[in-house]
């Protein structure tokens, strides 16, 4: 058995487009990154199962020429998460749109904290130093 090497390049080419299509900030690109994504691991998937060959049915014939269901089995399955995996992404870009009139994701505001206080000039901020205020708001003590 050996591997077509071109659809297992292609296979690399469309999973290295889809990683890089979700670390964007926009969720139809995050969509469009995960369908690329899938349709490269279903195509891998398939490059791994090696040359088509007759039904896996039991004593429809010699089973060194049937082919493997499970890689088959994978792909379905992979098919189905897929497209649940798109609705809950269209599904947010659609309830971002409604209430931003765009679909890009924000910045966390934890996160914009923890990015201020490692911009700070002091640099040996530690936790101890975070007290929390009755507010439940993080204050840094200077």
């Amino acid at each position: 058995m050996t591997p077509n090497i071109t659809l297992a390049a292609v296979a690399g080419i469309l999973v290295a487009c889809g990683v890089y299509l979700l670390t964007e900030r926009s969720l139809s690109r995050i969509l469009v990154g995960v369908i690329v994504m899938s349709n490269g691991v279903n195509l891998l998937f398939l490059v791994a199962a090696g040359p088509a060959g007759i039904p896996a049915f039991v004593g429809d014939g010699p089973e060194s020429a049937m082919t493997d269901p499970l890689p088959q089995a994978m792909v379905l399955t992979a098919i189905v998460i897929t497209m649940a995996i798109s609705a809950f992404v269209i599904t947010m870009a659609y309830r971002s749109f409604q209430l931003d009139g765009n679909d890009e994701v924000t910045d966390d505001v934890e996160d914009a904290r923890i990015r201020a206080l490692a911009d700070r000039d002091d640099v040996s901020a530690t936790f101890e130093e975070i007290r929390f205020s009755d507010t439940g708001e993080d204050v840094v003590s200077e």
